[in-house]
C-alpha cells in the first residue's frame, strides 16, 4: 500500500530541531534520470504500509550515502531505488555507519553517514563525489539539482501548513546563494523560479547542475520549504576524511 501522508505544520513547529529536511517541492518526477538516488525505508509496517523517511545516493556498489541524523550508528536499515516506492518493493539491506563526530554545531555538524550494503547493487552506476575543495569555486547562481523522496507539496489550510508525501523520487533545480565553510545555501524560492528540498529529503544529493557530481547532501532548510535548502558540502576535509574510509576519493 502507498503512503499518502499529511503532516501538519503545528506538529513540525514543535519537533523542528530534531526533524530532517524532506522531499522535493515544486519539482518534477525524476523517473529514471537519477537511478542511483534511493531512500531509507521504515522497518515498521504501519496501517498505510512501510514508507521512505530519508534519501541518499549510491556512491559505490556497496556504499549508500546519507545524513547522520537519519539513523543510529550500527543499526540495520533497508534501502530502495524504486522511482515510485510501494510496500513490498525490493530493498537492499545494510548497516548504518554515521560519522562519530556528528553533532549539532553549525560550523561543522559532521552530519554525514553511509549504509554499507550486504550485497553489491548491480545495474546502477554510482554517483560521483567532488574533488577536494572544488566547490569553493562555484559562483552565485550556479544551478543545483536536488533529488529525493518525501513531501512533494506544501499546502495551507485552517489547521496550518500540511506536507504531502507519496514516496515518488523527485528532482528540482535551485540556484546557489552562497558557499560557506561547511554548507551550500541554495535558493528554492518558487517566486524566483527555483525549487528544492523539504521534509523527507535529508541525506539526498544536490548535484552540480546536470552533472552526476554530488556537491552536497540535504540537511535542513526553512520551515515551509519555500526559501533555502541548506546542504552539507562533500568536498571539505572533514567530509572527505569520513568518506575516505568507505570509498576511493577523487
Amino acid at each position: 500500500m502507498r503512503r499518502l501522508g499529511v503532516l501538519l505544520a503545528t506538529v513540525l513547529a514543535v519537533l523542528a530541531p530534531a526533524l530532517p529536511a524532506s522531499a522535493i517541492t515544486y519539482g518534477v518526477a525524476d523517473r529514471n534520470d537519477h537511478p542511483n538516488v534511493g531512500g531509507l525505508v521504515s522497518p515498521t509496517q504501519y496501517s498505510d504500509g512501510t514508507w521512505i523517511y530519508c534519501s541518499g545516493t549510491l556512491i559505490s556498489p556497496t556504499v549508500f550515502l546519507t545524513a547522520a541524523h537519519c539513523g543510529n550508528d550500527g543499526e540495520r536499515v533497508a534501502v530502495t531505488f524504486d522511482t515510485d516506492y510501494e510496500a513490498g518493493d525490493r530493498v537492499y539491506y545494510g548497516t548504518f555507519e554515521a560519522d562519530p563526530l556528528y553533532n549539532q554545531s553549525q560550523s561543522d555538524p559532521h552530519d554525514i553517514a553511509v549504509v554499507v550494503l550486504d550485497k553489491a547493487v548491480r545495474g546502477i552506476t554510482p554517483a560521483l563525489l567532488p574533488e577536494a575543495d572544488s566547490l569553493a569555486r562555484l559562483t552565485a547562481g550556479q544551478p543545483i539539482t536536488a533529488v529525493g523522496y518525501g513531501a512533494y507539496a506544501v499546502t495551507s489550510g485552517p489547521g496550518g501548513h500540511a506536507f504531502l508525501y507519496d514516496d515518488v523520487r523527485m528532482r528540482a533545480t535551485g540556484s546557489l546563494n552562497a558557499v560557506n565553510p561547511s554548507w551550500l545555501r541554495i535558493s528554492q524560492n518558487p517566486a524566483t523560479g527555483d525549487a528544492g528540498a523539504c521534509y523527507g529529503d535529508s541525506g539526498g544529493p544536490n548535484f552540480v547542475g546536470t552533472t552526476d557530481i554530488i556537491a552536497a547532501i540535504t540537511i535542513t532548510g526553512d520551515a515551509i520549504c519555500r526559501a533555502t535548502n541548506v546542504a552539507y558540502r562533500l568536498d571539505t576535509e572533514s567530509a572527505r576524511e569520513f568518506l575516505g574510509q568507505y570509498v576511493t576519493l577523487p
